[in-house]
């Protein structure tokens, strides 16, 4: 077994499926650690926070008025 340099993400288990789906696109997630750990690849970090933020905010209900 060799090492892999990654980041250690945490998050609840809803946003874990989410990123995951998001993963299909992107190939970000290095392993697929528990139901709230994921190990992704340390370069990829800022463009999977911002399209998981667009996922989010798609998924948001705001009241105009």
């Amino acid at each position: 077994m060799r090492a892999v340099k990654g980041t250690l993400l945490t998050c609840d288990p809803a946003v874990k499926q989410l990123i995951l789906v998001i993963n299909e696109q992107m190939v970000f997630v290095i392993e697929d650690l528990d139901e709230t750990h994921l190990l992704i690849d340390p370069s990829m970090v800022e463009a999977m926070r911002i399209r998981l933020d667009d996922e989010l905010e798609k998924n948001t209900y705001t009241l105009e008025v």
